[in-house]
């Protein structure tokens, strides 16, 4: 299969915080490619090919970083976050847990999983736009990731 690079796969099935982080991450121009997953399965055929995902035929999404909900339709996001890191082919990409959930078990099951940062959803918009600017900026432009 032929990979294809993208920034961000952003895994979210509110559509309201889809667009506001969206909104946010092209206002400040962090990313440049960003592909959206509504449901975890849907962000699984992104990822390893299958189902009817928007890309080239037989291609596969290698993002840069991979922004998730945990809770989603169909596959939730811890499932979908045991899959990206038990893969050898996908295990090196950051993925940040962006969730509504305070659980401490959801907290400490993400990062027993392999999540590389989790980041509690800021109910004010002000505070929410910041956070997702904050994340982009210091994922795509900060970190220094590993050569492929």
């Amino acid at each position: 299969m032929k990979q294809h690079a993208v920034d961000i796969l952003l895994v979210e099935d509110n559509a309201q915080d889809e667009e506001l982080t969206l909104r946010v991450l092209r206002k400040h121009h962090v990313a440049n490619d960003i592909q959206v997953a509504r449901d975890g399965q849907e962000a699984l055929d992104c990822l390893f090919g299958g189902g009817s995902a928007p890309r080239a035929e037989g291609a596969v999404l290698k993002p840069k970083l991979v922004i998730l909900d945990l809770n989603l339709p169909k596959v939730d996001g811890k499932e979908v976050l045991r899959r990206i890191k038990s893969d050898p082919n996908t295990r090196d990409i950051p993925v940040v847990m962006l969730t509504s959930s305070r659980e401490e078990r959801d907290l400490v099951e993400s990062y027993r999983l392999g999540v590389n940062s989790y980041v509690v959803k800021p109910v004010q918009f002000e505070d929410f736009s910041e956070a997702v600017r904050l994340l982009g900026l210091y994922w795509l432009l900060i970190n220094q990731p590993p050569l492929p």
